[in-house]
């Protein structure tokens, strides 16, 4: 016997998750997560505190010219996820729109990944955020203390790098700055 046709997500079913909740719609299924737990959210905030003052302010000789978001709703065609953190080059960023999900696809995100999320991230979402041209993506494990950097070419993401511990590191697309990732971890 044949399982029923499951009802198509909507953008209205986010609203109507509890706020504990992280919601997205990914392949047409409404998929809620656990809040971060605390090693995800002080990684994501020590990554941010890294980047936003010399990409998006232009402070300690950085070049500015970059918008970011902790956790914005993004809109890939009919998915709406929500990144860890994701950037966009000030002059794509769309200051104004008539919804609340960002329908420019970003330049750069992150996503921390957790328990819960891990494999998620790591298949349904990265063939997403490929497929829509995202250009550079970051993998971040707070557990095992490693970054990897991805860069998007001709539709498919090549590792650049996976860098763990308390390794100082430049990197795409952040490689003007220096970024300790002994910062990163939880002590």
């Amino acid at each position: 016997m044949s399982e029923p046709a499951k009802k198509k997500a909507t953008y209205e079913d986010l609203w109507n998750l509890p706020e504990n909740l992280i919601g997205e719609i990914i392949g047409g299924e409404l998929v809620a997560t656990p809040r971060p737990a605390r090693k995800h959210g002080f990684v994501a905030t020590a990554l941010a505190g890294e980047i936003i003052p010399p990409y998006q302010r232009g402070r300690d000789r950085g070049p500015g010219g970059w918008i970011f978001i902790l956790e914005p709703e993004i809109g890939f065609g009919d998915d709406v996820m929500v990144p860890d953190l994701a950037g966009w080059k000030a002059e794509r960023f769309p200051w104004e729109e008539d919804h609340n999900w960002i329908s420019v696809v970003p330049d750069w995100l992150c996503e921390v990944l957790s328990p819960a999320t891990f494999r998620l991230d790591r298949t349904s979402k990265m063939s997403i955020y490929a497929k829509y041209g995202v250009g550079h993506a970051w993998l971040i494990d707070p557990i095992a203390t490693v970054l990897e950097v991805y860069r998007l070419e001709s539709g498919c993401w090549t590792l650049l790098g996976a860098f763990g511990g308390d390794e100082i590191v430049r990197v795409e697309p952040f490689a003007v700055i220096e970024i300790s990732l002994a910062d990163w971890w939880p002590r």
